[in-house]
């Protein structure tokens, strides 16, 4: 379930004035202060340092809400976001891991492919830049049939 980079600018953009923001996750806007004191959400701020709230901020909200709702304390619920955090940028980036392994595969075998059509070609001294360009082009090696089988 991997987002787009625009996904994640949209959901990160500061939107919700702290009314709003406490009508959508069903808290008080005191809680919501309380929170970002201590650093359990961190809302953007207007020209006028009005708290604007993002999607990302609602649904980080409602998790929080939903933590202490089965009882655990804000202690317990900053591990646990922070346990969550690293778990989404680790899977990002095995993503990213594989992503690359792709990439590094393809190009592993089209050196091997390049090695065995090398291979097969008369070598005669050219380079092996000679040898592909020959044989894209038909000419390399057909005027000597010496090696040919009978």
């Amino acid at each position: 379930m991997s987002s787009t980079p625009d996904d994640e600018e949209g959901r990160n953009k500061p939107l919700y004035m702290i009314s709003v923001a406490a009508e959508l996750t069903g808290m008080h806007p005191q809680t919501l202060r309380v929170y970002e004191q201590k650093g359990l959400v961190t809302p953007g701020r207007s020209r006028g340092n009005t708290r604007l709230y993002s999607q990302a901020d609602i649904d980080r909200l409602n998790l929080i809400s939903k933590l202490t709702d089965e009882g655990i304390n804000l202690a317990g619920v900053v591990r646990i976001l922070d346990m969550r955090e690293r778990a989404i940028k680790r899977d990002k980036e095995i993503d990213e891991l594989r992503h690359r392994v792709r990439e590094l595969e393809d190009e592993i075998h089209e050196l091997r492919m390049r090695e065995r059509i090398t291979a097969l070609a008369r070598y005669d001294g050219a380079g092996p830049e000679q040898v592909m360009k020959g044989l894209l082009n038909g000419s390399f090696g057909s005027s000597d049939n010496s090696d040919d089988v009978e």
